[in-house]
């Protein structure tokens, strides 16, 4: 089991022993969730593709709070939600449910999640009407679609800790599989992953990064 931390903002993350970094910021896990991939990518990208209904590309589902975040954000805007999220190592149901991450959205969410995570794994599936879920037992690398989305989240862990998830080969790699105009979103920012982005054809902004950080990124797909 990953060991359960309690972060700056009062909500918890989990310590991934085995990678030896947390899941979230020790800064706040909700305030970087919500400030990263809500603030500057999902409603950045509903202003850009403004049809009420988005699709997400998650690389690194990890304790699912970006998830739940982005299904709550589009439940409560009437807004379709198609959500891929790729996760090489899954974690178990019963360490998913100890982060009481149930305390910041809607009960019935919350319940779809845990009831439907298993097959998640396998399918896609409904948690609620017109929101969907896809976990792909992955690693990055080999993951190949015929589906092009509005945005990628890229979540997976730092540089120092996980260097193989930071190349400029994976970078473009995951990046065909956005729409033109689509938006790459991370809590990092690099010379490195600046000049890969750029070398595919992105236009990229600075952003103020979450607490702890003083800067972000995203990118637009040209």
């Amino acid at each position: 089991m990953n060991k359960i931390t309690l972060t700056a903002d009062g909500s918890n993350t989990l310590y991934n022993e085995s990678i030896g970094e947390h899941y979230h910021s020790k800064h706040g896990a909700l305030q970087e969730s919500r400030h990263v991939f809500i603030d500057a990518g999902l409603k950045h990208a509903i202003n850009t593709f403004p049809n009420q209904e988005i699709s997400i590309l998650e690389v690194g589902f990890g304790t699912g709070l970006n998830f739940l975040m982005s299904i709550a954000y589009c439940q409560e805007h009437q807004i379709k939600l198609n959500y891929t999220s790729l996760e090489a190592y899954p974690l178990q149901l019963e360490e998913l449910e100890s982060t009481g991450y149930n305390n910041y959205v809607p009960e019935e969410i919350w319940t779809g999640m845990v009831n439907n995570y298993g097959k998640a794994l396998q399918q896609t599936v409904n948690i609620l009407p017109e929101q969907q879920l896809r976990i792909v037992h992955t690693q990055l690398h080999r993951y190949e679609t015929e589906q092009r989305f509005d945005v990628i989240y890229y979540d997976a862990f730092s540089v120092q800790h996980q260097p193989e998830m930071w190349t400029d080969e994976i970078i473009a790699h995951v990046c065909q599989f956005l729409k033109p105009g689509g938006i790459f979103v991370t809590y990092a920012i690099t010379g490195k992953l600046k000049r890969a982005l750029k070398s595919v054809g992105f236009s990229i902004e600075k952003l103020p990064g979450a607490p702890g950080k003083r800067e972000m990124l995203r990118g637009t797909k040209g």
